[in-house]
């Protein structure tokens, strides 16, 4: 089993048991080894009172994303800090993007970029993200 096979069999796990992504309407665009590129649209009921996207919305499409690059070496792996910084806001109607790079990467801990762009490629936010890398290992 190549790389890339083993990492869209570990996320396929994961994905089709996470109901909160699937909410999202999250569509898999991206599942390798150490990525994930995954997109969104956003609906109404994502909106907060300023008539955009909360801010938990961009976040949760992040951590998703996160979430499937780290354990798409095959290893579980929990998130252990994370942060986001909204740079532009996002309108019902608007596509959102995020597309994991996998920064470090050791024995036990794994650092993430992850960078949110709208339909017209423009960043809408920045999200980076460590994860502890357990030993347990996904029966794929």
């Amino acid at each position: 089993m190549t790389d890339k096979e083993k990492a869209v069999k570990v996320v396929d796990q994961m994905f089709n048991n996470d109901p909160f992504s699937q909410w999202l309407g999250i569509e898999r665009i991206v599942d390798d080894k150490g990525k994930s590129t995954l997109r969104m649209a956003i609906r109404k009921e994502m909106l907060n009172g300023f008539a955009i996207a909360h801010g938990g919305i961009a976040y949760a499409l992040a951590d998703s994303c996160l979430a499937f690059a780290s354990n798409s070496h095959g290893r579980k792996s929990v998130s252990v800090e994370t942060s986001i910084s909204h740079t532009q806001p996002i309108k019902e109607g608007d596509t959102i993007t995020a597309s994991a790079e996998e920064v470090s990467l050791t024995n036990k801990i794994g650092i993430y970029q992850i960078r949110i762009s709208n339909q017209e490629n423009k960043t809408v936010a920045l999200f980076k993200g460590t994860v502890y890398r357990t030993e347990k290992i996904w029966e794929v």
